[in-house]
């Protein structure tokens, strides 16, 4: 008969000693999208810049004349598109490491993504005021 106040010992390998602590390739997407979302970023921020040294003490006659052209709209939006939706990921991650509450995580994560929406439109309205 065996002893009540002998804990017991169970011998496991260590990945029988690691699994279900959490999903492989649970997170796979998420670095995925903000790789591409980097990379993308490169060629969009150089744009940028250029734009900006281009356009330095332009008026915003020019400004708009320059927006005005399809093909800098559409680069304008595609830059605040891959921006806003790289720093959501980012700050997702960072809250997520983090902040161990779970309600704290969640609502911050809600408010982040709030504000980042709000920002996004924001640039893409100025950019498109210009624009048209």
């Amino acid at each position: 008969m065996e002893d009540p106040n002998v804990p017991v010992r169970i011998m496991r390998s260590p990945l029988g000693r690691a699994q279900g602590l959490g999903a492989a390739r649970h997170g796979v997407g998420h670095w995925w999208a903000q790789r591409v979302t980097a990379v993308a970023l490169l060629p969009l921020s150089l744009y940028f810049v250029a734009s900006v040294l281009i356009l330095a003490g332009a008026t915003q006659a020019r400004m708009a004349g320059f927006m005005a052209k399809p093909w800098n709209t559409v680069l304008f939006l595609c830059l605040i598109a891959a921006l806003f939706y790289h720093l959501s990921l980012g700050l997702q991650v960072v809250i997520e490491d983090y902040v161990s509450h779970e309600g704290k995580r969640r609502g911050g994560i809600m408010l982040v993504n709030g504000l980042i929406v709000l920002s996004a439109l924001a640039c893409a309205v100025s950019v498109l005021k210009l624009a048209f």
